[in-house]
């Protein structure tokens, strides 16, 4: 389950990536970036949020960009982080690149692994949880008896795919997204939003 509050951002999160996703190797389109879908997974120990946007910037192609938000910083990634948010809830959150940060890589291996799906959001309002369509729908294509723990991670290439190397497993995570990118072998992660009805491959495990 993945709680979200009622809360003024400042700056918002699409400000926040208007000012770091042109300084990304992957990156490509003009303007503003303007969301068209998000999902967002479950953290088990419930400290830190993940949310991963799918944006378009002019008429560039429809990017990906898995956030984390902390309450404190990420030891050792301080060069991955996209900047900090006031959040009127909780209060001064760090938000990094997800492919960095040890809880998103978990999560993502744990959905294309087992073969899970985005978390059930639900809003707290006057004291009660309102459940909320997620923005877009995303399933894994493994099976729940595979093995889904990667390990600490070793390294990161940022390009596109960003392929992020752990003790037991390598992913990799798509950045341009596009339909009718071929499909590797192994176990993937598919999704699909408003506009985009076919599925497509959004990350995968290379072993």
């Amino acid at each position: 389950m993945a709680l979200i509050h009622q809360a003024e951002l400042r700056p918002t999160k699409l400000e926040l990536l208007a000012d770091w996703l042109p300084a990304q190797r992957w990156y490509a389109g003009s303007g503003a970036p303007a969301r068209v879908g998000a999902y967002r997974f479950d953290d088990p120990d419930g400290e830190v949020g993940i949310e991963t946007f799918l944006v378009r910037a002019g008429d560039g192609p429809v990017l990906q960009v898995p956030l984390t938000y902390r309450a404190a910083p990420l030891e050792g990634a301080q060069d991955r982080l996209v900047g900090t948010i006031d959040h009127s809830v909780l209060g001064q959150r760090w938000v990094y690149d997800g492919c960095h940060d040890p809880v998103y890589v978990a999560a993502l291996a744990a959905a294309i692994r087992t073969g899970s799906g985005e978390a059930v959001e639900y809003v707290a309002a006057g004291g009660r949880l309102e459940a909320r369509a997620s923005l877009a729908s995303v399933r894994g294509s493994g099976a729940p008896s595979l093995s889904a723990e990667p390990g600490r991670i070793e390294s990161v290439d940022d390009g596109d795919p960003t392929l992020v190397r752990c003790e037991r497993l390598e992913l990799a995570v798509v950045r341009a997204v596009a339909a009718g990118d071929g499909r590797p072998g192994g176990a993937v992660l598919t999704g699909s939003w408003d506009g985009q009805a076919v599925p497509v491959l959004l990350a995968y495990a290379l072993s």
